[in-house]
């Protein structure tokens, strides 16, 4: 017997007869003799309605009273699912956040989990019931009801499996795992069956939206196996563990990209020592995030520094650098909103010399160029145009042999 806690996103749940078959699902596991614990969110399409409702009233509307409203579209979603497993004679229980013991702090909205005291649900899965509880939510000291950002109920999945030492937890989505790349960008991209910790969070923070980061970053600390499953239909999916030695690795093990960034390059800057955080100082004074940093010092006591943006903080950032451009006496400034980043990511960079020089030639060699490079332990990220991202994914697909074999 196993304790799997399996969660289930809002196109899973998104009508009440995906419901039904969600419940069929869980009811299938504990038919095997596993105890199941399962995290759910709102219906598709529930939080985005909730928010213009409330933001109807007031577009600045209070987040403590947000984070109430919010959370009852996962609070509908838990009471379906219990009724339809009470439906097919399987018990269970449900629970919002606050009942199922999850402790957040008190940052409304965005919350972060402390602890979760899972004596509750060790009793109702001990007495042969499946624990329905809502993602997305907790309660902070003072009694009040907290949401932890979007994507929220993955990281409740992960912490849940944390608290319980379930032996997995399963992420149930509208793909059947983690690909090499986005299929819909490549068709050739093929299903991993496994990858580790590392390259997950690496493929997450780069673009990839199968999963939320703060529920890899979590699962990776506490050594949570991870599955990515697809509601809709069978199949092993992909699973995410630590590197176990002795297991070869493959050289890459996917392709992330980004379309939302932006460049900006301040040239001519007097070099002298302060000036990277005279630039980028007020910029994170902003709240904009820098990804991407390259500073070139050039022999007439200047440098030129380039750095990209979120492509919605591009207008502010660009007016920032301009006013401390004039201030600094910098010789330009300008910027570029029509970038993409495209990534190589894979454990088997760690042994293995040229990737990056066979990266450079495949681009070259479809006539991309390059405007930025960035590398990790496990990551060689670049930055080209926009309009060859497409084209920059396929041709390093195909070089890297990622296709799934005939």
């Amino acid at each position: 017997m196993a304790l799997i806690v399996q969660k289930y996103g809002g196109t899973s749940v998104g009508t009440t007869e995906r419901i039904e078959q969600v419940a069929r699902r869980v009811a299938a596991a504990r038919a095997r003799g596993d105890q199941v614990c399962v995290t759910v969110s709102a219906m598709s399409g529930e939080t985005n309605r909730l928010v213009d409702l409330g933001k109807s009233i007031d577009a600045n509307a209070d987040r403590r009273e947000l984070d109430v409203l919010l959370s009852t579209g996962e609070q509908v979603t838990i009471a379906l699912l219990s009724i339809a497993l009470h439906k097919l004679g399987c018990p269970a229980r449900s629970f919002t956040g606050s009942q199922a013991g999850i402790r957040t702090d008190t940052a409304h909205s965005k919350a972060r989990i402390l602890e979760i005291d899972p004596a509750r649900l060790h009793a109702q899965l001990n007495a042969g019931k499946v624990a329905v509880v809502a993602g997305f939510q907790g309660i902070d000291i003072d009694g009040n009801i907290t949401t932890l950002g979007r994507g929220g109920s993955d990281t409740t999945a992960v912490a849940l499996a944390a608290a319980l030492k379930a032996d997995e937890c399963q992420i149930y989505t509208d793909v059947d795992g983690v690909y090499t790349t986005d299929p819909r960008v490549e068709p050739n991209a093929r299903r991993l069956e496994r990858i580790t910790f590392e390259e997950m969070l690496e493929m997450a923070s780069l673009g990839s939206k199968v999963l939320q980061i703060r529920s890899v970053e979590m699962a990776g600390k506490y050594n949570v196996p991870l599955r990515v499953l697809s509601s809709f239909e069978e199949g092993p999916g992909t699973l995410i563990t630590y590197e176990e030695d002795g297991m070869e690795q493959p050289l890459i093990s996917g392709i992330a990209f980004n379309r939302d960034e932006a460049q900006l390059t301040m040239a001519g800057v007097p070099d002298r020592p302060g000036i990277a955080y005279a630039v980028l100082g007020p910029i994170a004074d902003a709240n904009i995030e820098v990804d991407m940093i390259v500073q070139n010092v050039g022999d007439d006591a200047t440098t030129d520094l380039t750095f990209t943006v979120h492509r919605n903080d591009y207008e502010r950032a660009l007016e920032i650098v301009k006013r401390i451009g004039t201030q600094v006496g910098a010789s330009d400034v300008t910027g570029n909103s029509s970038i993409a980043k495209l990534s190589l990511v894979g454990v088997g960079m760690r042994s293995h010399a040229g990737i990056a020089s066979r990266m450079f030639e495949a681009l070259a060699g479809v006539g991309i160029n390059i405007r930025m490079i960035s590398t990790s332990e496990i990551k060689i990220s670049v930055v080209v145009d926009d309009k060859f991202l497409e084209l920059g994914v396929r041709t390093l697909h195909e070089a890297f042999d990622l296709a799934a074999k005939a």
